[in-house]
């Protein structure tokens, strides 16, 4: 594999959107290693890649995302690019089952803490994490996904109870860490991404409801994401912006 100074990585490498991230980098910035983090590994992904593409597999326990962080930081690997891709609506197969809430009625304590768990905890342990393999003196920039509906100023229509609560968590937690880092790394700064509705399984039960042209394809969001990271200014420290590189409300 290429030396891993300078290189991207991408959590949550399971999802369609992040496994789009990796093919539009392996075809953009060839010059760069990726390291791909995710439950299983994407064989069609590493054999296109090939010595380019280092695969580690995680349970994003908090074990596990501090086992990869000491084991990246004893190879002094240092990342220019981070994509924090982790992300829960709804899962079926979760006890008990994840839908958006409707109501307050709706509510159940373990499904606010798994979403809670998934959206929030997870990517900020990842970024606790990867603090010392953050390149210093580069331009460094850290996306991490998440979500329009995590808008406390857009929130017109109510619902999805804990998915909101847990990206507008999100967004403070990243915003609170975009200051720490500007005291220490003032050249780190960090995105808050909102993809709009992709074409994946996350959206898929509400895709019906999507105004045509509306609903984008995972490569289109991919080349998107990477357009906007390698035009995102000095400052402000952290931004949060949509697909279409356009400010988002807090």
């Amino acid at each position: 594999m290429s030396t891993l100074q300078n290189a991207s990585l991408v959590v949550g490498a399971g999802s369609k959107i992040a496994q789009a991230l990796i093919a539009e980098l392996a075809d953009s910035d060839s010059e760069h290693p990726v390291v791909a983090v995710s439950r299983t590994a994407n064989p069609e992904l590493s054999q296109r890649m090939g010595s380019n593409l280092r695969w580690l597999i995680s349970d994003y326990s908090e074990q596990s995302i501090n086992d990869i962080g000491r084991l990246l930081q004893q190879e002094a690997v240092h990342f220019k690019r981070v994509f924090i891709c982790n992300g829960l609506l709804h899962g079926a197969e979760l006890q008990p089952a994840l839908q958006p809430e409707k109501r307050l009625e709706d509510l159940l304590e373990q499904n606010m803490l798994q979403s809670f768990t998934a959206n929030t905890v997870v990517p900020m342990l990842w970024l606790k994490a990867l603090k010392p393999l953050l390149a210093n003196g580069d331009d460094v920039v850290v996306t991490v996904f998440s979500a329009r509906v995590g808008s406390i100023a857009d929130n017109h229509k109510g619902g999805w109870y804990s998915y909101r609560a847990a990206k507008a968590a999100l967004n403070m937690y990243l915003k609170s860490a975009a200051i720490e880092l500007n005291r220490v790394r003032p050249s780190v700064r960090i995105l808050a991404f909102h993809p709009g509705t992709t074409d994946t399984p996350l959206s898929e039960p509400f895709q019906k409801s999507v105004p045509e042209g509306k609903l984008f394809t995972p490569r289109f969001v991919a080349e998107q994401l990477l357009s906007i990271v390698a035009n995102l200014p000095a400052e402000p420290a952290m931004q949060f912006l949509d697909w279409d590189a356009k400010q988002v409300d807090w």
